[in-house]
């Protein structure tokens, strides 16, 4: 097993762990922000990324168990509730 650099945007898993994806790494504070495909954020000490034996893996097909959305909040309800025009503003001119 090889040990990775951590790269932003890419997903690894610790041995018999959860996935994650790294979000960030700040090198001021040496840490490395993830964000688990539940959501939760957290974040390794940069030194201690080697002794974590991370390996990557590919991203999961289903890449919205990380995103907090709830179904009313998907495009089709918005744009149900958008006002006439709000796409085409010459539409909304031809109704006044």
């Amino acid at each position: 097993m090889t040990i990775n650099n951590p790269t932003i945007g890419h997903w690894y898993r610790r041995p018999g762990g959860v996935m994650f994806e790294i979000v960030a790494i700040d090198e001021q504070a040496e840490t490395i922000e993830i964000q688990q495909f539940d959501g939760t954020i957290g974040e390794y000490e940069a030194e201690s990324w080697p002794e974590l034996l991370c390996f990557e893996v590919s991203a999961p097909e289903d890449w919205s168990g990380s995103v907090d959305m709830d179904p009313e909040d998907s495009d089709a309800t918005r744009e149900a509730q958008m006002p006439l025009g709000f796409h085409d503003p010459l539409a909304f001119l031809n109704n006044l």
